[in-house]
């Protein structure tokens, strides 16, 4: 039994290891006139992740996309979703059903309804016509816009109509999305709900690949990040590794105290091992030695009778991983 157990994980490993990356992109390069957008560009995104695609306005990333999305041809290099070449002439028409791409402007046609604009586009997709209305009724639920099917797009907000072009992006049932700057402009609540919404198109299998310039809200979202900046690949991984390798051999703790903070500060400022230290609010920020571990910390605290509402390790943040690998040319 043990062997028949050990037989069905390796079978399954070795289908993870055959499937191809959602995207992947190598030496890639895109000239406009004498100018490039894009200059060697590489890199690779696993299926089933959520990735951010980060870089100063004009670094290449709606050029990326657009090549991605078979809209743009490169001068140089490939672009593959899935294992199928965006160049090749066999292989567009494939591509294109695997993808949902949609543009940081909405295209939306206001004097249409709901129903009727994912009817159209399902329409153009080449669904059954016996299939339409179900599928438009599941996408309207997924995107939170059931009660609002006959509402013509006009009368939309803002946040419902970028859910709404989200939704336009899911009637083929592509397995990924493109996606350029989606909360470009949203409130606070509509950003929210469409990272919330991401999460959940994360869970029913969708790889994506969001371009934003909302980083603290990318940081909480995403799998990994490709950074880009000039065209040029910056740095391509987990948040993790990019904390790690900016702040290698420094160490930082996050501590909420519930007594007087400036005794706190006063207390902390006393050890020497502590090699920057500043408060926001009730949150004390360390950077501490080697000699100096997370437990000594907590440690002093209970001696100088310090009550703590929460401790943890800090990691860089997207944005000061964003800021300190570019330079923003």
């Amino acid at each position: 039994m043990n062997q028949e157990i050990q037989s069905e994980v390796a079978k399954l490993k070795q289908r993870k290891s055959d499937t191809p990356p959602a995207i992947e992109v190598r030496n890639l390069t895109k000239c406009y006139g004498d100018f490039k957008a894009l200059d060697d560009l590489t890199f690779t995104v696993p299926a089933g992740v959520i990735c951010g695609f980060v870089g100063p306005n004009g670094s290449g990333k709606t050029t990326t996309m657009r090549i991605l999305s078979t809209l743009l041809k490169s001068n140089e290099g490939i672009a593959k979703v899935f294992d199928l070449d965006t160049h090749n002439l066999i292989d567009i028409k494939e591509v294109r059903h695997n993808i949902g791409y949609m543009p940081d402007y909405f295209g939306l046609y206001t004097d249409m309804t709901s129903s009727e604009y994912l009817e159209f586009f399902s329409a153009a997709y080449r669904i059954p016509a016996k299939k339409r209305h179900s599928l438009i009724d599941d996408i309207l639920t997924i995107i939170g816009l059931s009660d609002k099917k006959d509402t013509l797009i006009a009368g939309l907000s803002r946040g419902m109509q970028q859910r709404l072009s989200l939704g336009r992006c899911l009637v083929h049932s592509p397995k990924l999305l493109l996606l350029d700057e989606p909360a470009s402009g949203l409130d606070p609540r509509a950003r929210i709900e469409l990272m919330e919404l991401l999460r959940e198109l994360k869970n029913m299998g969708k790889t994506i690949l969001i371009s934003s310039h909302i980083l603290s809200e990318l940081h909480n979202l995403v799998d990994m990040v490709v950074i880009i900046e000039s065209g040029k690949l910056i740095y391509s991984g987990t948040l993790e590794n990019a904390s790690k390798q900016l702040r290698q051999g420094q160490h930082f703790i996050e501590l909420t105290i519930e007594s007087d903070i400036d005794e706190a500060m006063a207390s902390f400022k006393g050890l020497d091992e502590i090699l920057d230290i500043r408060n926001q609010g009730p949150v004390i920020y360390i950077e501490h030695s080697d000699n100096l571990s997370s437990a000594d910390i907590i440690a002093f605290c209970y001696e100088k009778n310090i009550r703590l509402e929460e401790a943890k390790r800090s990691e860089a943040r997207l944005e000061e991983i964003f800021m300190t690998l570019t330079q923003n040319k």
